[in-house]
């Protein structure tokens, strides 16, 4: 029995290895709700216990497998890879292999195929790899985009997770007697993973950093460690600290904590910032860093752990305590010339080590990782875009973050690969997204957010990041070599195109008389800040839909159910005649009905226009805060320069594997389906993909058997 002795193993050494410099431990409680101290003695205590009930229960487990035999057909390979290059483009593939930069990729095209792989709608990472985990669309896994508002207080929130604090109450009965909070964690996405179904017929499956797996669902014979959307210690997706010697221009905000410093005798001292503890307050802890002028070395302490870094450099993960819990940071020297310092830090992970929340399937997963290949980020969007975005740090910080985190991520899955022999094994890598939203400015000088830029220096960013993502594929392939019962796929989740100009079309629903500010209100804030919900039909948050504003959803919705379908006809009407006074071009290429698209469960919470931008426009970053500004369309000048929330025609896919599919124009959506029926697993009939690799005419002759099975 393979996979529930590879699960014991781990349970076991996850728990020796968190004896050893055992600290305090704590529950983290939320988005600013502080956090609520646990000793480290119950945890261990727990993990004690959880380890000795898997050693005793598991002779019982495996008695009751062996009697209890699976329903599963013959299995057509022994092990299925599926290798996720978040944002990877088949265009810009193409053009890399055809310069010689993407032999490996070139070589398993030629063995087995390439081709565009259809990305979901929208086309949008929290929703394409929802899709790509359970088989189906948006209006299925309840998943639009990376935000969504609550309808009842038209603020926003995240549409993956809910992390709150929920009040204990003992019941008496007659009365509810309150003692203390705890941490509530809830996935929002719908459907079920398919690496469920797989383990539910003991197929082991080790899942790493696929988005949208936050908070970690459990499921039987398996490991996972989540990915997008996992928080930073203080609860946000992503918060940086900025320490400076020179005074922030007045009235900027660039994100993040922003500190400016004093250097005294060769010696800066100051706070990190973490969660909220008992009080209300955010924890501190100090840090301390000697200046050494001569040597050019900056020597830094945090939480007695002293490193000495020079200009450019990054420390290593370094543990930063607070009071009843811990994160880790990486800081890195900005600058450094005639008495001034620049000091960025990372946000602030969660420990992998000792985690303040659950990030991974079982709880001591990470642990183990973190004890046998050393600590790793964890935040969802580890790479920091924002940064970059603002200038805080420049491109090469963000580079040399980015390919650290690459360096992580591959030494999980050499580990994964190594455990998992028989099964499943899926990582996705999000360096090639990140690298492609900030760097697709140098591939046309022409694009406005080269202004006040290098570009040329960074000109081969992109065409590099294309052959590392390929060398990638080679060391897999060369590890692989022996083995050829595996299935290997490399996937991308969407391509990428120019983001060149800005669209605020709440700006654009304001003018054309949708959306109504308060009087006296000519420009509207954050959040809708001075909306007038009372006279507004329609509003935009996040980067890819349009909402009506209707009666019995939202909470001062005015336009009647019956109204919706007129109002939403003469909405696409007119944002597909939107043209951009600049150049004449044409806006959106389709503004499409979401209850035409998608007839899910879900599809009513949606929005209820999905939009579709034409190559080279995207919502400005202001609509997506939900704010109104003066005019509708900007240049977009930020770093972030590239992306694919547009027309999702525009954006497929990749799809290389080192077998020949039977099916033309795959589909993200056929992925889970796929590894459902290689493995000999009957596919739900919920799902809405098609297994690749099996002819049409046996998909028909299967589905057919398959539904005179369910009919008798």
């Amino acid at each position: 029995m393979v996979f529930p002795r590879r699960f014991l193993r781990l349970t076991i050494a996850s728990f020796l290895v968190a004896v050893v410099g055992a600290a305090p431990a704590s529950a983290y409680i939320g988005p600013g709700a502080g956090i609520s101290v646990v000793g480290a003695g119950l945890v261990l205590v727990g993990t004690f216990f959880l380890a000795i009930a898997i050693v005793i229960t598991w002779p019982i487990k495996a008695l009751g497998r062996a009697l209890t035999p699976v329903r599963r057909g013959a299995s057509r390979a022994r092990r299925v890879i599926v290798i996720g290059l978040d944002g990877l483009d088949p265009g810009l593939a193409r053009e890399f292999t055809r310069a010689g930069r993407m032999p490996h990729l070139k070589k398993l095209a030629e063995e087995g195929c390439f081709s565009e792989l259809r990305t979901a709608c929208p086309s949008i990472s929290p929703v394409a790899w929802s899709t790509y985990a359970t088989g189906v669309d948006a209006s299925r896994h309840n998943i639009y985009d990376f935000l969504t508002r609550d309808p009842c207080s038209y603020a926003p929130m995240l549409s993956s997770s809910d992390i709150r604090t929920v009040e204990r109450t003992l019941n008496l009965g007659f009365a509810r007697i309150p003692f203390g909070t705890r941490a509530s964690f809830r996935t929002l996405q719908k459907s079920q993973p398919f690496w469920k179904l797989l383990g539910a017929s003991r197929v082991w499956s080790s899942i790493i950093r696929v988005p949208i797996t936050f908070p970690p669902q459990p499921f039987d014979n398996g490991t996972l460690l989540s990915g997008m959307c996992v928080p930073d210690l203080q609860g946000t997706q992503g918060s940086f600290s900025f320490y400076s010697t020179r005074a922030r221009p007045s009235g900027t905000h660039v994100g993040g904590q922003q500190f400016q410093i004093v250097v005294r005798k060769g010696v800066v001292e100051s706070n990190l910032t973490g969660p909220r503890g008992k009080d209300g307050h955010p924890l501190k802890s100090p840090f301390r860093v000697e200046l050494d002028e001569r040597l050019e070395r900056a020597r830094i302490t945090v939480g007695g752990q002293t490193v000495e870094v020079g200009r450019k450099e990054y420390t290593p993960w370094l543990v930063v305590p607070f009071d009843g819990v811990q994160g880790i940071v990486r800081f890195y020297v900005q600058h450094w010339k005639d008495g001034e310092f620049e000091l960025y830090a990372t946000p602030i992970n969660i420990d992998p080590d000792k985690p303040a929340m659950p990030i991974s399937h079982p709880f001591v997963y990470s642990i183990y990782l973190a004890k046998t290949l050393g600590p790793f980020a964890t935040l969802g969007l580890a790479e920091d875009t924002w940064a970059l975005n603002e200038r805080v740090i420049d491109e090469d910080a963000f580079l040399k973050q980015a390919w650290l985190y690459f360096e992580e991520r591959k030494l999980h899955l050499w580990d994964a690969l190594d455990k998992t022999r028989k099964g499943f094994v899926t990582v996705v890598f999000d360096t090639s997204d990140r690298i492609s939203h900030m760097f697709y400015r140098t591939l046309d000088a022409s694009h406005p957010a080269n202004a006040g830029k290098e570009l040329e220096r960074y000109k081969d960013v992109i065409p590099d990041m294309y052959a590392k993502m390929d060398a990638l594929i080679g060391e897999v392939r060369a590890k692989i070599a022996d083995d050829p019962d595996t299935l290997l796929m490399v996937i991308s989740d969407h391509g990428f195109t120019d983001f060149r100009r800005c669209v605020n079309l709440n700006t654009w629903l304001k003018d054309n008389g949708y959306l109504v500010l308060k009087d006296g209100h000519a420009t509207s804030g954050d959040w809708f800040q001075h909306v007038d919900w009372s006279k507004t039909k329609a509003f935009t948050l996040g980067l890819t839909g349009l909402f009506v504003n209707r009666k019995g959803r939202e909470k001062h919705g005015i336009v009647a159910p019956d109204e919706v379908p007129a109002l939403c006809r003469e909405l696409k009407q007119k944002l597909e005649r939107l043209v951009d006074p600049v150049n004449d071009e044409r806006v959106v290429r389709e503004a499409f009905l979401t209850h035409e698209m998608h007839d899910g469960p879900y599809a009513d919470a949606a929005p209820e226009i999905l939009i579709g931008y034409s190559k080279g426009y995207r919502h400005s970053w202001e609509c997506a805060t939900g704010s109104v500004t003066e005019v509708v369309f900007t240049d977009n000048t930020k770093s972030w320069s590239g992306d694919h929330c547009v027309d999702p025609r525009l954006v497929p896919g990749v799809f290389w594997s080192n077998r020949k599919i039977a099916a033309e124009d795959p589909s993200l959506m056929d992925i889970a389906p796929t590894v459902l029926d290689v493995f000999g697993i009957d596919i739900p009939r919920y799902m809405q993909g098609r297994p690749l690799f099996r002819p049409a005419a046996e998909r028909r002759a299967r589905s057919a058997s398959t539904a005179g099975e369910v009919n008798a």
